[in-house]
């Protein structure tokens, strides 16, 4: 009699592998983004505690040249009043190259609490 084999080809094991591997890549490239979203939203927090908006930008520069944000300045947020509350909100956009004419945009947006 003959027993039936199971498990996985060589090919099979290459195809799960390389997808596996892209999106090892995928994800040690969006991760950074994140982390700066955090740091610039920190920054944004933090800037709140501006009077004016030249210092609220101002602030807002300081927190980004020490954190090493590259992508959103000062001159990028909207400062707004909510009540007696300071608000600053920021957008901006990430693209990461995959291959080829192909790029994963990321959108990211956010604003103060």
């Amino acid at each position: 009699m003959k027993h039936q084999q199971r498990g996985l080809s060589f090919i099979g094991l290459l195809f799960v592998g390389a997808i596996l591997a892209f999106a090892g890549v995928i994800t040690a490239q969006v991760v950074p983004t994140l982390i700066e979203f955090q740091a610039i939203t920190k920054a944004a927090s933090k800037a709140t505690e501006g009077n004016t908006v030249a210092e609220v930008k101002s602030i807002f520069d300081k927190a980004a040249a020490i954190d090493d944000i590259k992508s959103i300045s000062g001159k990028d947020l909207q400062v707004s009043k909510e009540g007696d509350k300071t608000v600053v909100a920021f957008a901006y956009t990430r693209e990461i190259h995959i291959a080829g004419p192909a790029y994963l945009l990321l959108k990211y947006n956010g604003r103060s609490k």
